[in-house]
C-alpha cells in the first residue's frame, strides 16, 4: 500500500536560504529544511514531495498534483504571498489541509505589505516567525491530522 504524500512547496528566492539576509532568515539552508521535513515525514510514515520554484506556473502545477488525494500541503509562498492570485485560486481547489509557513514573522517586518499574505485566505493554518522549525511543525501537524 502506498504511503500518503505530503507536499512542501517553496516560492521565489528560497533557494538562497542560508546566505540571503541571514539576520532575517538565519543560516539554515533549504536543503537543511528538506532534511528536517523528510525526517519528520518518514517517522510518521508519509512520503514527502519537496519543491522550490521561482516560477508561478510551476508552483501551480505542484498544487494541482496535490489537489486531490494528498495528505496535505505545507507552502512557503515567499513573494508569491503578495501578488500570486493564480496560486491562491489553485490552493482554493485543494481538498487537503494546507499550512502556510513563513520563516520570519511577517507581522513584525518593517515593510507593512509583508503582513498581508493573499494565501492566508485559502489555508487551514499559518505558522510565521518560528524559523525553519515552522516547517517541521507544519509537517507534524499534517501527519497527525491524517492518522
Amino acid at each position: 500500500m502506498a504511503k500518503p504524500v505530503l507536499f512542501v512547496l517553496n516560492g521565489p528566492n528560497l533557494e538562497f536560504l542560508g546566505e540571503r539576509e541571514p539576520e532575517v532568515y538565519g543560516t539554515t539552508t533549504l536543503a537543511d529544511i528538506e532534511t528536517m521535513c523528510r525526517a519528520e515525514a518518514d517517522a510518521a510514515g508519509f512520503d514527502l514531495r519537496f519543491h522550490q520554484t521561482n516560477a508561478e506556473h510551476e508552483m501551480i502545477g505542484w498544487i494541482h498534483e496535490a489537489r486531490k488525494g494528498a495528505a496535505g500541503i505545507v507552502i512557503n509562498p515567499a513573494a508569491f504571498s503578495y501578488a500570486g492570485y493564480p496560486i491562491l485560486d489553485a490552493l482554493k481547489m485543494c481538498d487537503c489541509p494546507i499550512v502556510e509557513v513563513h520563516i520570519s514573522n511577517i507581522h513584525r517586518r518593517e515593510e507593512a505589505w509583508r503582513a498581508n499574505s493573499l494565501m492566508s485566505a485559502a489555508v487551514t493554518g499559518l505558522i510565521t516567525g518560528l524559523g525553519p522549525q515552522g516547517y517541521v511543525l507544519a509537517v507534524r501537524y499534517l501527519a497527525e491530522r491524517k492518522r
